[in-house]
């Protein structure tokens, strides 16, 4: 936990009172020794010294309650029956008197989130039913939302509203809305740190050197990224068919009178249609009108968008797909915005228009690299289009490898993918033996049609 991560014992003295210090040398001795022993993860022989000064000073140091912790759950995880279930209570307990004596190293979402967490990891040994888990993170949901970002408390939040509902405990209403509640608070976890690591990508694009600050916290964001995304997609998985067209429409119908002037209700009920393919359903178009009457915003654009698309009237789409562009103001959600715009316009065999808003994308969020794979796998179907001949129809591999290659600098996530994707565009390419009969090594090729650039022949 990070709000508990102690650098040095001697910062932590900061915290102590030291007059007490003096009077009572057997609690700064007793500190000491538990400290050595937590520092060589020593927890067993921490134990005793740490019991020690924390029964006779329990405020002499923050350090009791930042290494009790350590100490605690290392015998959570090494105990069993009635001494495992005594250690978990007394966790319980260090992290209310850690609250109570230093609240400011402590948040408290944070805080609900590891006790719900520990409750779900001991929840057959506690005896608690799902509905007890289920409110431990609730009240972490609604009492600290802020502070409430473990990307597993969070699923586990959400898992259990859909245990409850198949145990006929809840209505299947509130697994919808907890499962935007969820994917909100994710989706704004990333977009704190998206524009974190933008700024670092930033400095790296721009050959500006890094702060040691820079190199730690850039691979932290980055892998945080990738975990919540994959909660993400967790998400979907653990609701499965419970949020298809047969159960949302009847449930939407029902409820639409009711709500029909409420824009977090539309936007909720308009995104899952949409996410789920229901647009063919009238309701959808009922919905999305609704939306924007009550609300015009990006979204409504875009999903009006959507359907003039589906009716076949692209140039009134493309409208509407820019007043949404254009009325999106935060940067986080405008670079999303531009991909799926983006997304689109591919789909529809709109390369240029793709390209432009992949770029735009890109802008905005540097830290992505899908955009980048979406260029590169755009310059490689058109490769039999853009060429004179055989030869430099397939000299568009090399600059789809190259645009792929970018996906996997700036996105750690996507190494892997992306130079599998730069192998395969590379093996479509002319071989060695082809560069050499025409006599084309080292010689730059100019790239027509929508594409418009140029690549390096390699040398041979």
């Amino acid at each position: 936990m990070k709000t508990r991560i102690i650098l040095v014992l001697a910062a932590l003295f900061l915290t102590a009172n030291f007059s007490f210090a003096q009077q009572d040398e057997e609690c700064m001795l007793n500190l000491t020794l538990m400290s050595d022993f937590v520092k060589s993860k020593k927890y067993d022989e921490a134990y005793e010294p740490w019991m020690k000064v924390r029964n006779k000073c329990p405020k002499f140091s923050y350090a009791i309650y930042a290494y009790g912790e350590k100490i605690l759950k290392h015998k959570i995880k090494n105990s069993t029956g009635q001494e495992k279930l005594d250690f978990i209570n007394d966790l319980m307990l260090v992290w209310d008197k850690g609250m109570e004596y230093y609240p400011s190293k402590y948040d408290l979402g944070e805080v609900l989130g590891d006790k719900g967490l520990l409750m779900y990891d001991n929840q057959k040994e506690l005896g608690l039913t799902d509905k007890q888990v289920y409110d431990a993170f609730d009240k972490a949901y609604t009492t600290d939302l802020k502070h409430f970002t473990s990307a597993k408390g969070l699923y586990v939040y959400f898992t259990k509203i859909v245990d409850l509902f198949k145990a006929n405990q809840a209505p299947i209403q509130d697994v919808f809305n907890k499962y935007d509640d969820v994917s909100e608070q994710l989706e704004t976890i990333n977009k704190d740190y998206t524009v974190k690591l933008n700024k670092i990508i930033e400095k790296e694009e721009a050959s500006q050197a890094l702060t040691k600050s820079d190199k730690k916290y850039k691979p932290f964001y980055q892998k945080s990224i990738e975990a919540n995304n994959k909660i993400s997609g967790s998400l979907d998985t653990y609701l499965g068919q419970l949020a298809n067209c047969e159960n949302l429409i009847p449930l939407y119908k029902k409820d639409f009178p009711t709500y029909k002037d409420d824009a977090v209700w539309l936007k909720r009920a308009v995104s899952r249609m949409y996410n789920k393919e229901c647009t063919d359903d009238p309701l959808y178009v009922e919905l999305v009108k609704a939306y924007d009457a009550t609300a015009p915003s990006a979204d409504t654009k875009y999903f009006v968008a959507t359907i003039l698309y589906k009716q076949g009237k692209n140039s009134e789409g493309d409208d509407y797909i820019k007043q949404a562009y254009e009325l999106e103001t935060d940067v986080f959600k405008k670079g999303r915005l531009a991909k799926k715009i983006a997304n689109g316009y591919k789909k529809r065999g709109s390369y240029s228009a793709a390209r432009k808003y992949y770029r735009e994308a890109l802008k905005l969020n540097p830290s992505d690299g899908a955009p980048h794979l979406q260029i590169a796998s755009m310059y490689a179907k058109s490769a039999n289009s853009c060429g004179t001949d055989n030869f430099t129809k397939r000299a568009v591999f090399w600059y789809a490898a190259q645009e792929a290659l970018k996906a996997g600098r700036v996105d750690a996530s996507m190494k892997k993918s992306a130079q599998q994707a730069a192998n395969s565009y590379n093996a479509n390419a002319p071989s060695r033996a082809e560069i050499f009969e025409k006599g084309m090594a080292g010689k730059t090729i100019n790239i027509g049609c929508w594409i418009s650039g140029s690549v390096k022949v390699p040398n041979l």
